[in-house]
């Protein structure tokens, strides 16, 4: 076939409609070739799903210097039924292998009768600590709360799995691991 050379191309109608090929026609652009957009797209790109965030509805008490997952079982949108709010941790669906950014930010604290000496944050990934964020508190008082955040990009395959844990070390007294101020979320990246 031949060669159609034009600087516009516009519908027939006011507001009309151009359709260019039809179902199983492939159109390449070459290299070097720069396509503006200075209008609205639909059907390009793509979504960063599956996508999850997850909060906390009772307050942990953890034994201190103990890393212990942290139970995040209430969920503000799950994309794919990816997260499990019985086994507390997201697992990669079928089909969905990729590169995924993950965020936690975690209220942990000393109780009333104890002072933080120091905090953990941890991702695990298939059971074993993958990164951790560490915060040393200076026993600065008891009862005292501090926001640990910990965020990373992972390289994941289907049924891979990610949980966040927490950690906290006081002289006595207990653990605390806050509700309201605990997320835990997470999406694939587009690419």
């Amino acid at each position: 076939m031949g060669t159609i050379k034009t600087t516009n191309i516009e519908p027939i109608a006011t507001n009309g409609t151009v359709t260019l090929g039809s179902s199983g026609d492939t159109f390449t652009v070459p290299s070097g070739v720069t396509i503006t957009n200075n209008g609205t797209q639909t059907g390009f790109g793509g979504t960063n799903t599956p996508a999850f965030e997850v909060f906390i509805t009772t307050e942990q008490t953890p034994s201190g210097g103990t890393p212990t997952k942290i139970n995040f079982d209430s969920e503000v949108f799950d994309t794919a039924g990816a997260y499990s709010t019985t086994d507390k941790r997201f697992t990669v669906p079928s089909g969905q292998a990729g590169k995924y950014f993950f965020y936690s930010s975690t209220c942990i604290g000393g109780s009333a009768n104890s002072s933080l000496q120091q905090g953990y944050l941890y991702i695990y990934k298939n059971g074993s600590e993958y990164k951790k964020a560490h915060f040393n508190t200076n026993n600065d008082g008891n009862g005292r709360y501090y926001q640990f955040a910990l965020m990373d990009i992972l390289d994941l395959s289907v049924g891979d799995y990610i949980e966040m844990y927490g950690r906290g070390d006081v002289a006595s007294g207990n653990v605390e691991i806050r509700t309201a101020e605990s997320r835990f979320g997470g999406y694939k990246i587009i690419e």
